[in-house]
């Protein structure tokens, strides 16, 4: 089989899935210590300002595949709530996204003593979707001049609890209906942006003073338009050298339905040396399209600025 209907099909498949979700591609940018790229509860919790720049190039080896840079940042403003911003440029062939969330959190305590917790979270979403089309040629030979683009403005939610080491968030995404997009596809483009996504985890420590600690964790995303959903089981090893720390895990993903078939088993690795965090993961490919490609690279890299001691532990 000839190398082009192979690229144009994987050319479709993401510019399906991009184009029906508008949103910052969830892969395991999360689990690098950035959490907050995922959920807008967790604006606010640390003691300093958290800048994080992640990049993440898909499917290398194949012509305009994905790839993806995002900006976060987040605070802790007073001694209960947060805020925090979120950039991403997302190009994928001839599409592109571009965009920021502006995200606000609230954190209640709900037991001093046993560090219960519980906190909100909102964002706002601004997204534009454009088609370059200098590259097309139509089949009556006459040349497109002028881009497509659309804008989407939206809102995300979600609540956090944590209890001592455990912590699970429920959020939803996209919760408003977008506008058809009429110039692109006004029969098949769904209307349905909503999708929802469970983080659960509980990191084990022999005791207090135990250097190596172990965090299983689970991110389950249902999408709402057609019913797909898609779960990570995340294994993570970190060793604590007083306030630095290194890392090890292993994320594996699949689609619910298919089970024994993973879309990608990723290593991870990490570390926390100062106010400076490192990050990557290489996503090992493991359907059809690893004869095409070597795979996907995660590159995060960060820094903790402005140390503030909050009153309140629920912002530890």
């Amino acid at each position: 089989m000839k190398k082009t209907p192979i690229l144009f099909l994987l050319f479709l498949f993401a510019l399906v899935v991009r184009g029906q979700e508008l949103t910052i591609p969830q892969l395991s940018q999360y689990i690098a210590d950035n959490p907050f790229l995922m959920s807008p509860t967790y604006a606010g919790i640390g003691d300093h300002i958290k800048v994080r720049l992640n990049g993440l190039t898909q499917w290398v080896g194949i012509e305009d595949a994905p790839d993806t840079q995002t900006l976060a940042a987040d605070a802790r403003i007073g001694n209960r709530s947060g805020i925090g911003m979120v950039l991403f440029n997302d190009s994928n062939g001839n599409t592109r996204q571009r965009g920021a969330r502006v995200s606000f959190a609230h954190h209640l305590t709900l037991d001093r003593y046993d560090d219960e917790f519980l906190s909100f979270g909102l964002s706002y979403n601004f997204n534009q979707f454009r088609i370059d089309t200098e590259n097309f040629v139509p089949s009556n030979g006459q040349i497109i001049t002028d881009d497509r683009a659309t804008t989407n403005h939206n809102f995300d939610m979600g609540i956090l609890y944590r209890k001592d080491k455990y912590y699970i968030s429920l959020n939803a995404s996209n919760i408003l209906p977008k506008n058809s997009l009429v110039d692109f596809n006004p029969i098949n483009e769904p209307n349905t942006l909503r999708n929802y996504y469970l983080y659960t985890g509980y990191s084990f420590m022999k005791n207090k003073n135990s250097k190596l600690e172990f965090e299983p964790s689970v991110f389950f995303q249902w999408f709402e338009s057609d019913g797909r959903s898609v779960t990570d089981l995340n294994a993570k090893f970190r060793f604590h050298n007083f306030e630095d720390y290194y890392y090890l895990g292993l994320t594996y993903r699949f689609l619910n339905d298919q089970l024994g078939e993973p879309l990608y088993i990723a290593p991870i690795a990490g570390l926390k040396k100062n106010n400076f965090y490192f990050g990557y993961s290489y996503q090992i490919i493991t359907n059809e399209i690893l004869g095409y490609s070597q795979g996907t690279h995660v590159l995060t890299v960060g820094m903790d600025l402005f140390q503030g001691i909050s009153n309140c532990r629920c912002t530890y």
